[in-house]
């Protein structure tokens, strides 16, 4: 009797982990407009909005600082939502346990997170606002991680090769990932306090270098392999944008040349230029993940190939 064919994995996970990865990458980008309109105590009380049940708030009265403050607690009150329904369907559906543990993860981090922004209105801790920040990048490289895990294309085996810069691919991706992460920490540092911008631009100089390194290796030597190509293209592309954006927040920011450029100017920089680094972020964790799983998979067939050489000689 022919054995059934196993079940097809269920999509809803992966669509889900990408559905509220993009909804945390909007909540980013409205949580720098919150910062840099000054408009993160607008609102001065929590979990309520001026006594309001705070998804009853009047849309009349979101004006001003308001709108921006009361609107990023609502799109966080989404992601939350999101995170819980992406972990439910992961707990339903998924069959690896480290996934499974790690959606529980993703909803302890979100909490967390909600519970953070909410105690930096009521103890008004300015430090708080920069723990906010950098919990907020690792949650949303915790989402794309588990987008990726759950895409078909990382279930898919790939066919055995050997790899002969895998050791360099493997240590580029293991330092892409810390130091694009410190480099947000210190952005967090410039955006809050205005402190340790030599800090930040050391770090710029070794983001930059790192990139460098590892997109130039996979354009030259692995050209051929579009899951790496294609994210190691578009992270050069982040770079150069991302610097440029930083050259003229910088200048916004720190020189008198702001005398010249509107507020509205100052503004769009200084918010695109998180966003973009959210984005380039992002793009950082899903090309480290696929080198590593490559080289993860070249080895672990090699292994495995040893392994029975070795029990054919024994036998």
């Amino acid at each position: 009797m022919a054995s059934s064919a196993p079940a097809r994995p269920s999509l809803w996970p992966h669509r889900l982990a990408v559905v509220t990865a993009g909804a945390t990458f909007v909540l980013i980008f409205v949580g720098g407009l919150v910062t840099n309109t000054g408009s993160a105590l607008a609102v001065p009380d929590w979990p309520t909005t001026f006594g309001y049940n705070m998804f009853l708030y009047p849309w009349s009265k979101m004006v001003g600082g308001v709108f921006y403050e009361h609107t990023h607690r609502l799109i966080g009150s989404l992601v939350g939502l999101l995170t819980v329904s992406f972990a439910v369907s992961v707990w339903l559906t998924e069959t690896r346990r480290w996934v499974r543990r790690l959606a529980g993860v993703a909803v302890a981090a979100v909490i967390v997170q909600g519970i953070l922004g909410g105690l930096r209105v009521v103890l008004l801790q300015h430090g708080l606002a920069i723990v906010h920040g950098c919990v907020a990048e690792a949650f949303f490289a915790l989402m794309v991680s588990l987008a990726v895990w759950t895409s078909s294309r990382w279930r898919a085996a790939s066919a055995p090769a050997r790899l002969r810069d895998a050791p360099r691919l493997r240590a580029l991706a293991l330092a892409l990932l810390p130091s694009v992460y410190l480099q947000i920490m210190l952005g967090a540092l410039v955006t809050h306090r205005g402190a340790r911008v030599d800090a930040h631009l050391l770090g710029a100089a070794v983001v930059t270098t790192v990139i460098c390194l590892l997109a130039g290796r996979v354009v030259r030597e692995h050209a051929d392999r579009p899951e790496l190509r294609r994210p190691a293209l578009a992270l050069f592309v982040l770079l150069l944008v991302q610097l440029g954006l930083g050259l003229g927040a910088y200048l916004w920011r720190f020189t008198a040349l702001s005398a010249a450029m509107s507020p509205a100017l100052g503004l769009a920089l200084q918010s695109v230029h998180r966003s973009t680094g959210a984005a380039l972020w992002a793009t950082a964790v899903v090309l480290a993940l696929r080198v590593l799983r490559l080289v993860g998979v070249r080895q672990t067939a090699a292994a495995t190939a040893t392994e029975r050489s070795l029990s054919e000689v024994l036998a």
